[in-house]
């Protein structure tokens, strides 16, 4: 959603802190790693492992750790094993949340997921309860002076995108999950490598919120993204960016 879109561009301004760089490298190889295990350890013919390794060269993951990586999951023999959980929940204002979560234990993820909730004014909910409100997409976003947005949007078409958008700040291009190899592949050709790319989750609409609203909502999101075990939130909130301004000041 626009919203926390926003929000990421200003926190990526400001620099990523060493910890949580780190910390955003462990969840990008911990999903190659389950990525390989689901299918063949080659990500030319393992689609998801394709898109994990895009979305981990994308955030300057070294080469060597992901390769690693798929090493590791090919040998099968670390003991690490993982569940997908995904957790849905409501935010200030009614606001959907929507968690992904690897986990090698259940209760302790569900337990620190449930914990941020509360103390950000929000509640779980039941399975279900918020994921029809999201479509899953491939997602690509180049800095604006990668291209003007008619170029990109023609070259976005041309690869195989089902839609471009530009802001001040950057493009967003968006596609069919399954077409996100491909698509990948034509971007990077033309543009060189996005500043991130990956599947995500995008709101079907938002609900535009105000500055005290918007101010809890981004902590509870901050939180459940500095949680080890989440790999992915979305919400389907927006705000104004002169709250955004204010927000990042």
């Amino acid at each position: 959603m626009a919203g926390h879109s926003k929000w990421a561009n200003i926190q990526h301004r400001k620099g990523a802190q060493d910890a949580k760089r780190a910390k955003l490298f462990a969840k990008l190889v911990r999903e190659v790693i389950v990525a390989a295990r689901q299918g063949m350890p080659d990500p030319e013919h393992n689609a998801r492992l394709r898109t994990a390794v895009v979305a981990a060269r994308s955030q300057s993951v070294p080469k060597e750790n992901i390769d690693r990586a798929i090493k590791k999951a090919a040998g099968g023999d670390d003991g690490e094993t993982y569940d997908e959980i995904r957790y849905e929940g409501y935010g200030a204002n009614g606001v959907a949340v929507l968690v992904d979560a690897m986990t090698d234990n259940r209760n302790r993820t569900a337990a620190e997921v449930r914990s941020i909730f509360t103390k950000f004014g929000g509640n779980l909910g039941e399975t279900g309860c918020v994921a029809f409100m999201f479509d899953r997409i491939g997602a690509f976003r180049y800095d604006i002076d990668t291209a003007s947005a008619d170029d990109m949007f023609e070259a976005a078409l041309e690869a195989g995108a089902s839609d471009c958008e530009t802001d001040n700040e950057g493009h967003d291009v968006s596609c069919a999950p399954d077409d996100f190899a491909t698509v990948s592949d034509a971007l990077e050709e033309r543009f060189g490598k996005p500043v991130s790319a990956g599947l995500t989750w995008r709101p079907q609409t938002t609900i535009e919120v105000d500055e005290a609203a918007a101010e809890t909502l981004f902590k509870l999101l901050d939180a459940l993204d500095d949680c080890d075990d989440v790999q992915q939130v979305s919400a389907n909130f927006d705000v104004s960016d002169d709250i955004m301004q204010k927000l990042s000041a």
